[in-house]
């Protein structure tokens, strides 16, 4: 869940931090994937973190 959090919170980030910079659809495009990679990525690694401390 915190995985799918990440990436759609990371798609708001990338998309509105381009949109911003008065960027074109390709660069909105490639900002909104990458930081969707790399909040998703943060999230699997909180998760994992969360998980092994419970245990």
């Amino acid at each position: 869940m915190i995985v799918i959090l990440g990436a759609i919170l990371g798609a708001a980030t990338g998309g509105v931090l381009a949109w911003r910079r008065k960027g074109k659809p390709a660069d909105i495009a490639l900002y909104v994937f990458v930081y969707m990679l790399l909040f998703a990525l943060g999230g699997l690694f909180l998760t994992l973190i969360l998980h092994r401390a419970a245990l």
